[in-house]
């Protein structure tokens, strides 16, 4: 759509402003200010014969037509357990993550998948690959079915041409940032190209029942690459994230209009491409060790999937005057509340001292369920002492030190006792279900310490740790 006069336009939040400015008045953002693209011809003829239909008039919300739109599974477990069952048609997914995480190869696999099921002809654009690549991919993973179709194109009215020749059931763009529409004089990857190709295939996709696929870079930060209303453009955006040096690889849908947001699913990746994770808890806690100080095993909860995680502390004396606190896998911020109610509300020395938290497996947990698994891990470490290998821990920890529910407890318990966790530290009144796990109540953090038999005088260095007490 043509502009009536030249502005500017953020590149976070879209707001525009008639001056350039050195921030964002609307998101505060410095130097997200880019000029916007002169009037020219309208970008849409090759969508012209396509056209959404518009609608007849303004209709009671009793009496709005209702199409019977189903999702299609794509074939991978985790994928579409993620996708509450599948890709609508018509819809328009953006799939974010880290260059080299394995983007690419979750949607060829997802691509080659589709041709088997209900999607019939799927479409891979490759902007910043070639054939020959793609294909050298697509045999190691094992799979060259002959409705998979590959374009290697940077043009957008190219790729969408050979949609219009092949007809899929299924498109990817891979990706976004490395296709542009000839009509715009900004370049490839620049905020404006990437929200007028976004729109296109949006229309695209939405006239034509083609569900599509997106593949997008994130920034520094861990947010999406471009213009914040890329966001605001598509059905559902998904965050495939994971850490290199590991194996496993999590898919989080972080908005979904066809489903729940906020599902997880989790994949391995090998060297055959990515397999979907049926017990994800069994892998992340197949190395845990009995007797090891500074460790505690928690039930996560990822949309309506419980997850057990073990999260280790470190307490070491600090060689520097500010003392040093990394943290892996969690939430910095809970973690410096943390460690500020376990000196005030508990009277353990870790203000001066060096803190290490982390998550085993490269998972994140940002959820304050967490925060008593880290308390305790913290505690474990700094008086040397074990806590029980059998148990788990789970609750919110307010900046009193007192514990408060989390959501869902029953199904944490039974995840727990499925894997053989005998025992549990969880806030007072927490309904034990029929987990049949033994609980050990705490109305504070203070008193999970104690219950687990933390609160004995600090190991001395050199001698072995106690076992384990009470818990």
């Amino acid at each position: 759509m043509a502009r009536s006069s030249r502005g500017y336009s953020c590149a976070s939040c879209g707001a525009r402003s008639p001056r350039w400015a050195g921030r964002c008045a609307a998101c505060g953002e410095w130097n997200a200010l880019v000029e916007d693209e002169p009037p020219g011809p309208p970008p849409r003829a090759a969508l012209s014969s396509r056209a959404v239909p518009r609608p007849e008039g303004p209709s009671p919300l009793s009496e709005a037509p209702l199409r019977a739109v189903e999702a299609a599974p794509t074939g991978l477990g985790e994928l579409d357990r993620v996708l509450s069952g599948g890709l609508v048609p018509g819809s328009v997914t953006l799939l974010g993550g880290e260059p080299g995480i394995g983007k690419s190869t979750l949607v060829l696999q997802a691509a080659t998948a589709a041709c088997s099921g209900e999607r019939g002809r799927c479409l891979v654009v490759t902007a910043e690959e070639s054939v020959e690549q793609v294909r050298r991919r697509a045999e190691r993973l094992g799979s060259l079915p002959g409705d998979c179709y590959l374009f290697s194109t940077g043009d957008l009215m190219a790729a969408l041409e050979a949609a219009d020749k092949v007809a899929p059931g299924l498109l990817v763009i891979d990706s976004i940032q490395a296709i542009a529409d000839g009509s715009v004089s900004s370049p490839a990857g620049s905020a404006t190209q990437v929200r007028e190709c976004a729109q296109l295939l949006a229309q695209y996709a939405k006239a034509t029942g083609t569900a599509t696929i997106l593949v997008g870079h994130v920034t520094k930060e861990g947010s999406l690459a471009g213009p914040r209303t890329l966001e605001h453009l598509v059905d559902t955006v998904l965050y495939f994230e994971g850490d290199r040096h590991h194996a496993l690889r999590s898919l989080v849908a972080v908005k979904h209009r066809y489903g729940a947001a906020g599902e997880m699913g989790l994949f391995e990746m090998r060297e055959d491409g990515l397999s979907s994770l049926d017990d994800p808890s069994a892998l992340l806690l197949a190395d845990r060790q009995a007797g090891l100080p500074g460790s505690a095993a928690m039930p996560a909860l990822e949309g309506r999937r419980p997850l057990l995680v073990e999260l280790q502390g470190l307490v070491a004396p600090a060689h520097g005057q500010q003392p040093r606190r990394v943290v892996q896998g969690a939430s910095s911020s809970r973690v410096a509340i943390l460690l500020a109610v376990l000196e005030r509300c508990c009277d353990l020395p870790v203000g001066a001292a060096d803190v290490f938290v982390s998550t085993v497996g490269g998972i994140k947990v940002s959820e304050p369920a967490a925060d008593l698994a880290i308390g305790l891990a913290v505690a474990s470490s700094l008086r040397g002492r074990p806590l029980a290998f059998d148990a788990i821990c789970f609750g919110e920890v307010g900046l009193g030190g007192e514990l408060r529910q989390v959501s869902r407890p029953e199904r944490r318990l039974a995840e727990a006792a499925r894997l053989g966790f005998r025992r549990a530290v969880v806030p007072r009144n927490t309904p034990a279900g029929q987990s049949g796990l033994e609980l050990e109540e705490a109305g504070s953090l203070a008193e999970a310490i104690a219950a687990v038999g933390l609160l004995a005088p600090l190991a001395v260095a050199g001698e072995p740790s106690a076992a384990a007490g009470a818990l």
